[in-house]
């Protein structure tokens, strides 16, 4: 799995229902759009919270797959 596959399939398990679309930019950069339900009433902080906490892992580490979200788009459903 590669690693847009892997940005993907994390924010989907940990928000049900997210329709998430990745684009890599190159070295471990990448922008992300997330589109839920479950972003309804949140403030944008707290839905870049649950976004950022889905792939922290993968952004941990010496030499992280994900170096950078260049760009984080949250739209509500």
């Amino acid at each position: 799995m590669d690693t847009k596959d892997q940005i993907r399939d994390r924010i989907e398990r940990a928000i049900p229902g997210a329709r998430v679309e990745v684009t890599a930019a190159g070295g471990g950069h990448f922008s992300i759009v997330v589109v839920a339900a479950a972003f309804a009433g949140l403030s944008l902080l707290e839905k870049q919270r649950l976004v950022y906490g889905a792939i922290a892992d993968l952004m941990r580490g010496d030499n992280p797959p994900v170096h950078a979200v260049d760009q984080l788009v949250t739209r509500t459903a």
